[in-house]
């Protein structure tokens, strides 16, 4: 009886490969439920089961003149759903991971936009405490912290000692400290 069940699949292959219709509508009525019905209790989806199953036996009509089965057609049949399957999980694996990265990217990118608003706000803040200085201390604190210059430079640009640049400094970087919360200098 084995015998018999072996040549009936050898028949069907044979008549498969060399794109006899009605061997692959046998091999199909045959065998698609029971390949439904197998990745249905991998997958616990009808839909995708069904899809899966689709696409191998598509896949062995379009292939069926380079078939090589073998082991059984059943076996052949079933380990190319179950293959099938894991290229979905693989897929489906690679969304994920995809969708995964791209919500960091945004999350990143609404943070640095926040911390950038914030340090811009932090500089309004800075530019308008420096705007309310008297001016000659603005004017040394500028030359000082935005220029970058020397209290000597200093000095000799406005005329003053190194003494009065140091006071005025002192004297701004005070009052920025008590009106400018939380920002040090």
């Amino acid at each position: 009886m084995k015998n018999n069940y072996s040549d009936i699949e050898k028949l069907l292959i044979e008549g498969l490969t060399t794109g006899n219709q009605k061997s692959y509508k046998i091999i199909f009525d045959q065998y698609y439920q029971w390949l439904c019905n197998y990745i249905y209790k991998i997958s616990n989806n009808a839909a995708l089961s069904e899809d899966l199953v689709q696409n191998v036996m598509l896949r062995l009509w379009e292939k069926k003149s380079s078939l090589q089965i073998n082991t059984s057609l059943k076996n052949y049949l079933f380990r190319s759903c179950h293959n099938e399957f894991l290229m979905h999980l693989r897929e489906q694996k690679k969304e994920i991971d995809l969708l995964d990265e791209l919500k960091w990217k945004t999350l990143l990118e609404l943070y640095t936009e926040k911390e950038e608003n914030q340090q811009e706000a932090d500089w309004l803040k800075i530019e308008n405490a420096i705007e309310q200085l008297p001016k000659k201390c603005r004017e040394v604190f500028k030359l000082s912290r935005l220029e970058q210059k020397r209290h000597k430079e200093i000095a000799e640009i406005l005329g003053i000692s190194t003494k009065t640049v140091e006071v005025h400094i002192t004297k701004a970087l005070r009052f920025l400290k008590t009106n400018v919360s939380g920002l040090f200098f």
